[in-house]
């Protein structure tokens, strides 16, 4: 999903916000697709395996962990606020966009 991602924000124009969903495992997951366009990030099986493991607090737990990620991540890209994220912090090495 992410890999096209660059070619819908360009053909949708602004004219709607693109949303990612599917594949986002890690913050650093949420900071690309940021990068790369998406207004949002949703990350629905990170949170149901939290869900799975320990309920609520598992929930908890989870979102805190991908909070920490993306904060670190963009701590890594020289980014101190989500203004700052573009596409300029990722580059595409063979199969896999890395930041």
């Amino acid at each position: 999903m992410i890999d096209v991602l660059p070619q819908i924000v360009e053909a949708v124009e602004g004219r709607v916000e693109v949303f990612l969903d599917g594949g986002v495992r890690r913050g650093t997951d949420v900071l690309k697709a940021l990068a790369l366009g998406a207004r949002a990030v949703f990350v629905g099986r990170p949170i149901l395996w939290g869900l799975a493991y320990e309920g609520d607090r598992g929930v908890s737990d989870v979102l805190e962990m991908l909070r920490e990620e993306l904060r670190l991540a963009m701590a890594f890209a020289g980014c101190r606020s989500l203004k700052e994220v573009d596409k300029s912090i990722v580059r595409k090495c063979g199969f896999y966009s890395r930041i």
